[in-house]
């Protein structure tokens, strides 16, 4: 799920103004920093940007330098951006490695684990694209069939009209469907963490308004898209989504720290604490216990970096996809972009600074912003820091950054962690 920053910052601003917050959310579900210590690891002063600045002055031509400029981008997201913990997991055919910043907990002050599992928001969309190219191959579904042939009468009103929408253009966000996100009330989570919340009641959200533009005719990212995705998936398999991705992503790869949770708002095994932050300056609010559904098909997965290293280096290696569906996923269109950003069907690629591209995805979810690249030639590299919405758009870039110097480095083989 990609939530809208400045917009849900608003909300939740309003939310806690109005004393909503600490009420409506279960005991032990909110921890609010002390006024004398909020956001303690933040140090957003001239001597904090002056060292990042000196730290990151020279493109790196080698891999020390590259792991130096790794280290400090990791501390810049937990000082300068404000994040209370970051952390970077690398991988290539050497091996994996780990580093971290910051803390897991912003009361205990406990180190981030190199095993931590995290929502991964819209990374999400890799997998239940792959589980739907999978159907591809068994000719379940067409890709360029009309959402309407498996989801009859769904998708209709205010011009929206799924006879026109094809299976591609929701993978691809080419659709024109409203986004329902860019409706939907935050406080409505804040207020009731825990409550499941149905995808098609969340796709009306969004079909009660215009498109946004008609089908094919242009790009623009949608939730709404995978949510549908993910209802295709269970009429047609009779399974729920998080079902199939289960039986042909995650126990193929043996991804034993990765799980779709459904109404399960814990996270399982070690984990960082998940905050958002509700207002300039204001104390951080922990969500890490939030009923994924809000997220469904189109980010409500749970994983950890090397689980998600592991299933990007597989797809990208062809052991989930056969040639033609992989073809069809990495077959790509312009965002309109100035950063060379192109997206394929669940995946999206991007230039990295020396050349080449990178396949990934990012994601965001209440508590967390995640994002995750790979290269053809079998490097990975997943990055988490723990807040989310709230933070800067500083906070994205610095996390895109990693990733790119994660794999420009061309090794994965860091001083402190490698296994």
């Amino acid at each position: 799920m990609i939530t809208r920053k400045r917009a849900f910052r608003g909300a939740l601003t309003l939310t806690v103004a109005l004393g909503f917050a600490a009420a409506a959310l279960p005991a032990g579900a909110v921890e609010r920093t002390p006024t004398a210590e909020r956001t303690p690891t933040v140090e957003r002063t001239p001597a904090a940007e002056a060292a990042y600045a000196r730290a990151t002055a020279s493109a790196p031509s080698n891999a020390a330098a590259s792991d130096a400029r790794l280290r400090a981008l990791l501390h810049r997201l937990t000082t300068v951006d404000g994040a209370p913990g970051a952390f970077v997991e690398t991988r290539d055919r050497r091996g994996s490695a780990v580093l971290t910043d910051g803390v897991a907990d912003i009361e205990r002050r406990t180190p981030l684990d190199p095993d931590s599992r995290f929502r991964i928001g819209s990374m999400t969309k890799t997998f239940t694209a792959t589980a739907l190219l999978l159907l591809v191959e068994e000719k379940r579904v067409h890709l360029d069939a009309p959402v309407e042939r498996y989801l009859p009468g769904v998708v209709r009103g205010h011009g929206n009209d799924g006879r026109r929408i094809t299976v591609r253009q929701l993978l691809q966000h080419t659709s024109g469907l409203p986004d329902f996100l860019d409706h939907f009330d935050p406080r409505d989570i804040v207020m009731d963490p825990l409550a499941h919340r149905d995808p098609l009641d969340l796709v009306n959200i969004a079909l009660v308004h215009p498109p946004e533009f008609a089908p094919g005719a242009g790009w623009s990212y949608s939730n709404t898209g995978y949510l549908l995705v993910g209802m295709i998936i269970e009429r047609v398999t009779g399974n729920t989504y998080g079902e199939e991705i289960e039986r042909r992503v995650i126990e193929p790869l043996g991804l034993s720290e990765t799980s779709v949770p459904g109404d399960d708002p814990t996270i399982p095994g070690p984990h960082p604490r998940g905050y958002v932050r509700p207002g300039d300056d204001a104390p951080l609010l922990d969500i890490t216990a939030v009923n994924p559904s809000v997220g469904g098909a189109a980010g409500g997965m749970i994983s950890s970096g090397s689980d998600v290293n592991r299933f990007l280096g597989a797809l990208l290696g062809g052991e989930l996809l056969h040639p033609a569906q992989l073809g069809e996923m990495m077959r790509t269109r312009p965002t309109g972009g100035s950063d060379g950003r192109r997206y394929g069907l669940g995946l999206e690629s991007k230039p990295l600074p020396r050349g080449g591209r990178y396949w990934g995805h990012t994601g965001d979810f209440l508590g967390y912003e995640t994002a995750a690249g790979a290269t053809v030639d079998g490097r990975q590299a997943t990055v988490m820091v723990n807040l989310g919405p709230g933070s800067s758009d500083a906070q994205s870039d610095d996390i895109q950054a990693a990733v790119e110097t994660a794999l420009s480095r061309g090794r994965s083989a860091v001083s402190a962690g490698q296994r």
